[in-house]
């Protein structure tokens, strides 16, 4: 019995293996293939080898730019996010630095992650065109800021919450001040929290794609997610091999800053011992 179970759990891995990784596989396939074969009868493995479907993107459909545009759109957005919401998540975990109605603002930062983003998408857009801002990255840095701030908070409270008091307490009777005591002690100390919340929240920036249509008026400012969607209209709706492309290309900056904030998170794992 204890074999056959053993087997019907490989099976079972197999499957969701296949499953998961198949379609990945198929649009790293058709983006290598030539035009000539994604147009035939596509077999299983690739019968060619051809990058014209990258440099077309490039030459093209300026795919360049709007890479661009995403790194600098989804990293200010995070640094922005990480700033203001580390600093939030730290004095809502203190109760000596709480305001009255601490509690109730929670609520109300939570309230923004809850209510769908169309909600807040209308009055942001009127506020952005009577600053004349709509033609600029500027609105959709500040929507990305918006959804992830309340995120990274509420992430984040319960790492402040859990890192020890005594070393805050030991800092502060000798002399530092709470900016010394988040930036210096406390931060080090929580950082696998803020490799995992980063990484979430780059995620969440890089593929957000409902507040690009609403915010960006300009090609000059399309991100990865809208040049991609151009890809699917009418007039290109059998370049397969083009969207696999971008896809592909999409795909290497998450897997790249995965990697990188994962040497973070170790880091912090393995050095997050305590002296006594």
């Amino acid at each position: 019995m204890s074999k056959k179970r053993n087997w019907l759990k490989i099976l079972l891995i197999g499957i969701l293996l296949i499953w998961t990784l198949f379609p990945i596989y198929w649009m790293i396939s058709l983006s290598i293939r030539n035009s000539a074969e994604v147009q035939s009868r596509l077999p299983l493995l690739p019968q060619s080898f051809s990058l014209e479907h990258f440099r077309k993107l490039f030459a093209e459909k300026e795919f360049g730019r709007a890479l661009l545009n995403s790194v600098q759109v989804t990293f200010i957005s995070l640094a922005v996010a990480l700033a203001f919401g580390l600093a939030m998540a730290y004095v809502q975990s203190r109760r000596r630095l709480q305001i009255p109605g601490s509690n109730a603002s929670l609520f109300w930062i939570l309230l923004v992650r809850i209510l769908p983003p169309i909600a807040f998408a209308i009055p942001l857009y009127f506020i952005m065109t009577r600053l004349q801002l709509i033609r600029t990255k500027i609105p959709i840095i500040s929507a990305h800021v918006m959804i992830n701030i309340p995120f990274i908070v509420w992430f984040m409270i319960t790492y402040f919450k859990n890192s020890p008091e005594e070393m805050e307490d030991s800092a502060r009777i000798d002399g530092a001040s709470e900016w010394q005591l988040l930036l210096k002690i406390i931060l080090p100390l929580v950082s696998p929290g803020i490799a995992s919340v980063a990484i979430l929240a780059f995620m969440t920036s890089w593929n957000e794609y409902l507040y690009g249509v609403i915010f960006v008026q300009s090609p000059q400012n399309y991100t990865i997610p809208l040049v991609l969607a151009t890809l699917n209209s009418e007039q290109e709706l059998t370049e397969y091999g083009l969207i696999a492309a971008g896809g592909v290309l999409s795909l290497i900056p998450i897997l790249l800053f995965v990697v990188f904030a994962q040497n973070y998170l170790i880091k912090g794992l393995s050095s997050g011992a305590v002296k006594e």
